[in-house]
């Protein structure tokens, strides 16, 4: 069968591995429709990845098919079934999965990542991490992932009906936490340099944008806000400006939730910390409620899939496509290959 592989010196290659043969107890066979590239792989190509194994076989935003089911594996999992999958590993023995969050587990090995993933034709996975995407299809599954890490942001910001909430980034990830913010009730403030992407942030309900190339964000916050700055902050960049931006613009007494992994260390003004009585948390992967939140959102069909998805690409077209990327990172929703 055909997987794609990804060292770190911007090589990718189509390579040849055997096909898993039947499951084995407790497991499940999938058949690979759509698998997304996401911008953790686009590090990895480039380099600058460092939790990735060299070489890796990307991919764990996943909409697969049922093959067939090991023994053990319930019957609600039937052969033909569209699905998903949570793809990070918990270890059920540190204190993330002691204190019942296994999403933020400290030994925790996402496909694709520390692990090889599922950017092949067909994978093996123990029946636990597979997820019913109800009645969407094996391509709109693709989208789940990453849109639940975005859910999962708002929900660590603890998002209600009366907050203001900026979301500093509108990839697929920032694109979640607009989405649950505003089915939480929340006002959403939409912030990138690309008009592109805040007009679709808009669509999915945003109230307001703010480009950070040709706007004063301070200005425009306090306008919108009437002075007190937005209630919850949510980072999803991860680069030393936007970082202190959230730290700067949040409201007293504010949250501020951190998706993105800065690739410097940011220095702060730790002032604002106390002044401001903040609360700044961090946010991991996603939770299967957060799994279920997304596919609920995305059955109800208002969802701009098709803007959503960039390209779609054969195997074969990986590489030429990674180099496109390189050169045009802000122009990219999702990238899906398809198998």
């Amino acid at each position: 069968m055909k997987a794609i592989q990804i060292t770190h010196n911007q090589e990718l290659n189509v390579i040849t591995l055997d096909r898993p043969q039947a499951p084995a107890a407790g497991e499940v066979l999938l058949r690979l429709n759509y698998v997304g590239f996401c911008g953790s792989d686009l590090n990895t190509f480039l380099g600058r990845n460092t939790m990735a194994l060299n070489p890796v076989i990307p991919g764990h935003e996943i909409g697969a098919v049922i093959e067939a089911t090991g023994e053990g594996v319930p019957d609600s999992l039937k052969p033909g079934m569209v699905v998903t999958c949570n793809p990070y590993t918990n270890c059920n023995n540190c204190a993330s999965c002691r204190n019942g969050r296994v999403n933020a587990c400290q030994h925790n090995e996402t496909l694709g990542v520390q692990r090889n993933g599922a950017m092949m034709e067909y994978i093996t996975l123990p029946w636990q991490k597979i997820i019913p995407a109800g009645t969407l299809t094996a391509k709109t599954s693709a989208l789940i992932e990453p849109m639940s890490v975005g859910f999962h942001a708002v929900s660590r910001g603890q998002v209600t009906d009366v907050d203001t909430v900026m979301i500093i980034g509108c990839g697929m990830v920032g694109m979640g936490a607009i989405v649950r913010s505003v089915t939480r009730g929340a006002k959403v403030i939409a912030v990138d340099l690309d008009d592109e992407k805040l007009a679709l942030a808009k669509e999915v309900g945003a109230a307001y944008t703010i480009n950070t190339g040709s706007e004063d964000v301070h200005a425009r916050l306090m306008e919108i806000t009437d002075g007190y700055g937005p209630d919850v902050i949510i980072e999803a960049v991860g680069s030393v400006p936007t970082y202190q931006m959230a730290i700067n613009e949040v409201a007293f007494t504010g949250r501020v939730v951190c998706i993105g992994y800065a690739k410097s260390e940011v220095s702060f003004q730790t002032k604002y910390f106390v002044q401001k009585e903040l609360d700044i948390r961090g946010s991991r992967n996603a939770t299967p409620e957060d799994f279920r939140g997304v596919i609920k959102y995305l059955e109800r069909g208002s969802c701009p899939i098709d803007t959503f998805i960039t390209k779609v690409i054969k195997p074969e077209e990986a590489l030429e496509t990674m180099q496109w990327w390189s050169k045009n990172p802000g122009k990219v929703f999702r990238i899906l290959v398809e198998f």
